[in-house]
């Protein structure tokens, strides 16, 4: 089976593709054998994330529009809240992007957050990696409505798009140290709205000291999504950040956390918990437990 799959995504095919990202996404044993095995992709990923409301997924509509429109192929990852009752995608924002599912050198899939607090998929850097052996020019990840803690996406991604709309200004100042740190550009969308003038020029005099520390100046550029408005200037920016020299502290923490818990993990496969609280409550049983003399014996 896996031998199938791993010719198949190298391939191209979408629908190998598919259902090895629901093999990895539930763990099915063998999935890191096969992901091992993958031939390595460097598709550049672009992140877009923002606040709830900022019109994300109509932004990554337009942007599919203008890349497919260039001839290119183009990968989407759309990470949505889960479902309270089985942790699956509630799909609430796919509606905005159908007319791609039937086109071929479009792949859209949707993802549950499974209560990541990140933003993304808890296994979002293997289907990232699956989706770049696939060979897309262009990959897009949209993460769920991003909050103070929901960051993760600044180190999966080459270039990360932090998108807001003008009525912002308080949840900016609210999240403004996550935000400065990871975008590496700002859209303000439906920038139609009134007072957008305002709030850009707001938006750069608060980016103003963060340009002392950094080489890369972070545009902020004005796009009106529905009408496909800005998103050629958008699509230099990516391009020209992506051509710049980035440092990896960002994407070495994120890998790192997550070899971290892989590695645990495996070391942790043949301490059965269950077994494990019967033996304590035992050993609550007798004077003088002492828990951690009790994990020096799995230790």
């Amino acid at each position: 089976m896996w031998e199938q799959f791993i010719k198949g995504v190298g391939q191209g095919d979408f629908k190998a593709l598919a259902r090895s990202i629901s093999l990895v996404e539930n763990a099915v044993s063998g999935y890191e054998t096969f992901l091992s095995r993958l031939p390595s992709g460097k598709t550049a990923i672009t992140g877009i994330t923002g606040p709830p409301g900022a019109g994300k997924s109509t932004l990554v509509d337009a942007l599919i529009g203008a890349w497919v429109a260039q001839g290119k192929k183009v990968g989407v990852l759309c990470v949505d809240p889960s479902s309270p009752f089985n942790l699956g995608a509630l799909l609430g924002d796919r509606i905005r992007m159908s007319e791609w599912y039937q086109h071929p050198h479009v792949f859209i899939r949707s993802l549950a957050s499974r209560g990541a607090l990140g933003g993304l998929h808890p296994q979002m850097i293997e289907i990232t990696a699956l989706m770049q052996a696939a060979g897309f020019d262009e990959i897009i990840v949209e993460t769920v409505g991003v909050g103070q803690s929901e960051i993760e996406v600044a180190g999966l991604a080459d270039t990360t798009v932090v998108v807001v709309v003008p009525e912002a200004g308080d949840e900016v100042q609210t999240m403004k140290a996550g935000l400065m740190e990871i975008a590496d550009v700002f859209v303000v969308n439906k920038s139609d709205r009134p007072d957008a003038d305002l709030f850009v020029k707001n938006l750069k005099q608060m980016l103003a000291p963060a340009f002392q520390q950094r080489a890369w100046q972070v545009p902020v550029i004005k796009t009106i999504a529905s009408q496909k408005e800005g998103i050629d200037t958008l699509m230099e920016a990516i391009v020209a950040h992506q051509h710049t020299a980035r440092l990896l502290e960002r994407k070495s923490w994120l890998f790192t956390e997550r070899a971290y818990r892989l590695i645990q993990k495996h070391r942790m496969a043949s301490i059965d918990k269950e077994e494990m609280k019967r033996s304590i409550t035992r050993a609550l049983e007798e004077p003088g437990f002492n828990l951690f003399t009790f994990v020096q014996q799995y230790l």
